[in-house]
């Protein structure tokens, strides 16, 4: 049997260090890049616009399903290909509502990216600034395509440097943290870097780790969850 493709619903939290935007986009509005979106991950990684992971703060909770259109009606009209998730970031007491756009295909286009959005009807938080460098946590709700390689384990079509490994329970983000840096600890394989995650299929919710690395094979995701479920047990 082959392996079988399926679109689901991610939920995906995280710790981001991000610091504020200030040239090519909307006057007074708020846009954070991360500086570090894979810190458990030390190659170099690419520093070009594609490769960044941009915030474009939103002054009030705009759902999901509005952002989804927005950014395919934005696709098809600019022929732009760009890829945009819901996120709410906690930054202190602050707590702000963004779309977290990746795959940009240059920083010029990000303004415009901005506009069009505004065209659709999403506005942004303006006259609002956040200096230095600063520790939000972070939520990313989006759809996507995965594949599932092996039981429990499944790999993100669209960006195969990404793959999911179902747990057995769900932890709260200290217990995330601390199991975490045991896996860690106790990893002797290439390394990669992890965040806690869950997605809808079939009806049901599933617990699981977001396994970023440039080595993706069922036999390495295999010794990864095996560890975690270890860790978790």
């Amino acid at each position: 049997m082959g392996n079988k493709k399926m679109e689901v619903f991610v939920n995906l939290t995280k710790k981001d260090m991000v610091v504020s935007v200030e040239e090519k986009i909307l006057p007074e509005s708020l846009v954070f890049e991360s500086l570090n979106p894979f810190p458990g991950y030390y190659h170099n990684l690419p520093t070009d616009p594609g490769s960044m992971y941009i915030y474009l703060v939103m002054d009030k909770n705009h759902p999901l399903e509005v952002i989804l259109r927005a950014t395919q009606t934005i696709e098809k009209k600019y022929d732009w290909n760009f890829d945009a998730g819901k996120a709410y970031l906690s930054i202190g007491s602050t707590l702000l509502d963004a779309i977290r756009i990746k795959h940009l295909p240059s920083l010029d286009l990000l303004v415009k990216i901005q506009e069009a959005y505004v065209d659709q009807g999403i506005t942004f938080l303006m006259k609002k600034k956040l200096k230095g460098k600063l520790e939000a946590n972070v939520k990313i709700v989006k759809f996507l395509e995965l594949e599932k390689l092996a039981d429990g384990i499944f790999l993100n079509t669209q960006d195969p440097t990404f793959a999911y490994i179902e747990v057995p329970k769900y932890l709260s983000s200290e217990e995330f943290t601390k199991v975490s840096m045991d896996v860690k600890y106790n990893w002797q394989g290439h390394e990669f870097d992890a965040a806690s995650a869950s997605f809808y299929l079939g009806g049901v919710l599933f617990e699981a780790v977001r396994i970023f690395s440039d080595k993706m094979d069922v036999e390495y995701l295999s010794a990864i969850k095996k560890l975690y479920a270890e860790k978790i047990d």
